[in-house]
Parts: C-alpha cells; sequence; structure tokens
C-alpha cells in the first residue's frame, strides 16, 4: 500500500507536472470506485489544475476548487500515461484501470492520469468534493506523522493502551504510517512490535519518534523527484526488515523474522527489537493445532 513517503511523492509529481493543464474528459472504468455523486466526475473537465495535496495516504488534486481526492488502497496506483488511449474504456471490463483524467496542455500534449487497481478485491477510492474535508476518511483522521510534534506523540501515545505497531498504523491516531513503514520505523527505533504503549518509558518514546522523523523523511526524500512508475521499487529498496523474512538484518545479521495475521504480516528482527525473543507467529499456532 502506498503510504506517506509515496503518497508526497506522487503529490509532488502531479504538482511538477499536471498544474497548468485544463483537465479534459474523465474516464470511469470502475463504477465501484467512484464513491460521489455530487458534484460528479464530469464537473472536472474544462477546470485548471491548479494544485494538489496529501492527508495521510489520501491523495488529491485541486482542479479550480473542485477536488479530485483518492485513496489507493492496497493494489491501488497512479500513472502518468503520456498518448492514452483516445476511446473511453469499457466499464467493467477485466483492466487494472479505474479512473482516467485527459488533460491539455500549455505545450499542446494531451497526457492522463490513470489510476489503477491490481488484484481481485476493489478498494480504490474516488471522491469529487468542494472540500477534503468532506472525505469521510480525511475527516477522521489524526495528526500527520511529520506534522506532529514529539510532546503531541507523546501525547497521543499515552491517550491509548494497545501494541505500538497497531497503535502508529491508526490513521484515526497518526496519519500516513502504514503496515511496511511502522517494520522500518519500529526496527530502527529497536522497540518490540509488540510493546504496549501505556509501558514505554519516555525515552524509548522519544527514540520512536526521532526514528519515525528519520526514516520517512529518508524515504519521501529518496521519493520525490522519481518518475511515478519508479516510485514502487525505491520504496521495496530502502526497506531493512519490511518483506524481507529470512534475509539477515542489516544491522546485527540475525535473520529477519516474520509474524503473519489475518490477510497481513509484519517482519522484525528479534535481536535487534526483542532481546532475542522470537515472537508468536499465530499462522504457525494455528496450522500446529
Amino acid at each position: 500500500m502506498p503510504e506517506l513517503p509515496e503518497i508526497e511523492a506522487l503529490a509532488q509529481f502531479l504538482r511538477d507536472h499536471a498544474v497548468g493543464a485544463v483537465v479534459g474528459r474523465v474516464d470511469v472504468a470502475a463504477l465501484s470506485a467512484v464513491k460521489t455523486f455530487d458534484p460528479p466526475v464530469t464537473a472536472l473537465s474544462g477546470r485548471d489544475v491548479t494544485g494538489a495535496g496529501r492527508w495521510g495516504k489520501f491523495l488529491g488534486m485541486d482542479c479550480g476548487g473542485l477536488w479530485l481526492i483518492t485513496h489507493l488502497s492496497r493494489g491501488g496506483w497512479l500513472r502518468w500515461v503520456d498518448e492514452p488511449n483516445p476511446l473511453p474504456p469499457k466499464p467493467g471490463g477485466k483492466s487494472p484501470l479505474a479512473l482516467r483524467v485527459h488533460f491539455f496542455t500549455p505545450e499542446g500534449a494531451t497526457p492522463s492520469i490513470d489510476l489503477t487497481e491490481a488484484g481481485t478485491k476493489k478498494r480504490l477510492a474516488v471522491y469529487v468534493v468542494e472540500d477534503p474535508e468532506l472525505v469521510p476518511g480525511i475527516a477522521r483522521l489524526g495528526p500527520d506523522a511529520l506534522g506532529v510534534t514529539e510532546d503531541e506523540f507523546a501525547a497521543l501515545l499515552k491517550s491509548t493502551s494497545q501494541r505500538i505497531k497497531t497503535a502508529i498504523v491508526d490513521q484515526t491516531l497518526l496519519a500516513g504510517i502504514g503496515n511496511a513503514y511502522s517494520d522500518e520505523i519500529l526496527h530502527t527505533a529497536k522497540i518490540s512490535p509488540f510493546a504496549n504503549t501505556k509501558s514505554m518509558s519516555a525515552e524509548k518514546v522519544s527514540q520512536l519518534y526521532i526514528a519515525m522523523r528519520t526514516v520517512l523523511l529518508d524515504a519521501v526524500d529518496r521519493s520525490v523527484g522519481q518518475d511515478a512508475a519508479r516510485l514502487k521499487g525505491e520504496k521495496r529498496s530502502g526497506m531493512r526488515v519490511h518483506a524481507r523474512t529470512g534475509q539477515p538484518c542489516p544491522v546485527c545479521g540475525d535473520a529477519v523474522r516474520e509474524v503473519s495475521y489475518a490477510e497481513r504480516s509484519f517482519q522484525y528482527c528479534a535481536t535487534c527489537q526483542t532481546g532475542g525473543k522470537v515472537l508468536a507467529d499465530r499462522r504457525m499456532s494455528r496450522l500446529l493445532k
């Protein structure tokens, strides 16, 4: 799932490539992706693109005061297409395309942005609103992970009692961090994913805050300016433990371990984060029963 660094990079990509263009035709290929109907997506046509923004993991494009907002969810992505197919896509087809926005640029080009979604579970969401706060998911967001102060961060953790891994991916508590970067942040801070927010010392909370900013800012620096098509690869290349089960930890050399639950999993280093204790893998526990 695209997280704060990738969404920030995509917002900057839109500022660099789409701002100044005029929206042409808007093609809806997946009707289920569009979550609003008033104003309709056709209301974007003919408007100047004047800006782009990010709210947590939501991406928005300002079309002269009317916002096109998307949440890419787990399998979604944004593609810039220099020469898109001029024919409207067939709604409900097998293509990963969900929405296509055509542009007319000042240079006379006619590119598009394509919102696509891989996989069978279609969760990508698109909204057309006059104010981003009208999107329910944005209205529920907690403070941004790169906007919160250390004191505010400490207060947020004290306000809840749950595993730290769960807390920092809760978008209503803290916006922008998902499964991948939470693994990286906890590894950098040398904190167990199962540590309880209530029992964490002030020193540990400070370590976590510094690690959060370090990991996210480094990822933003590496991502912003990249072509949209390269961002996924850039994200993977920067990971130290996430999605690297069985590989050596780059800090201590121990094997990166995994805990699986429901449809997801997370990775950690037992030597660096849990004092050598191997956390129970719920999926393996169920298989052994």
